[in-house]
């Protein structure tokens, strides 16, 4: 269980093919206070820790991904140099910064458009048609494993503020229109959902 709030940045140091794929990533958490099998979120993926080794200036740790992962997942495009908003998984007594994630993607978006706002920016995003009607103004969502409040919505496409320090600490800063990105829709979403279902049932 996760709650979207990014803490460090890794790097795609290394991929391998071996039935899955092997992914080395490079973070800043020291080696230390990474348990193997740990759960950790990579972009809005939970990938389970299956090797770590120390490095000078913090971890390298290794996780596989499933043919089904890398198939509705941004991770099957992942190459080595990519960067990943990493999160490790919530423990008992952590503050719940975010909203309550889970690492299961639920698809694929992308970015429509960029532009500033203020000092912060306002992007964009068009959702699959089956996830958009999870998606809500003030509502939460999870993108690339970030938190993050919902602006305004129109059928599949919606609009997020990215504000400076989100830029700073994650992969944001970097996106550009375009891009591809992990959908996960807010929990609650989903089991209203499904209530709504049964009772028509």
């Amino acid at each position: 269980m996760f709650t979207g709030i990014i803490t460090d940045i890794g790097v795609i140091e290394a991929m391998e093919d071996h039935g899955d794929r092997q992914f080395a990533i490079r973070c800043g958490y020291e080696a230390a206070t990474i348990d193997l099998g740990a759960s950790i979120a990579c972009s809005g993926v939970c990938l389970t820790v299956t090797k770590i080794d120390p490095t000078a200036d913090g971890a390298l740790f290794f996780v596989d991904a499933s043919g089904e992962t890398l198939s509705v997942t941004t991770a099957g495009a992942w190459q080595v140099g990519t960067r990943l908003n990493l999160e490790r998984a919530l423990s008992i007594g952590d503050e719940l910064g975010g909203h309550i994630v889970s690492g299961h993607v639920d698809g694929v978006g992308r970015i429509v458009d960029i532009q500033p706002d203020g000092a912060s920016q306002k992007f964009t995003f068009e959702a699959p048609e089956n996830l958009a009607p999870f998606i809500a103004t003030k509502g939460s969502v999870t993108l690339d494993g970030t938190s993050l409040t919902v602006n305004s919505v129109n059928h599949c496409q919606f609009t997020v503020n990215m504000i400076p320090h989100t830029q700073a600490v994650t992969c944001w800063g970097n996106a550009q229109s375009g891009d591809r990105i992990n959908i996960e829709i807010d929990v609650l979403a989903r089991y209203v959902a499904r209530l709504q279902e049964f009772q028509k049932s």
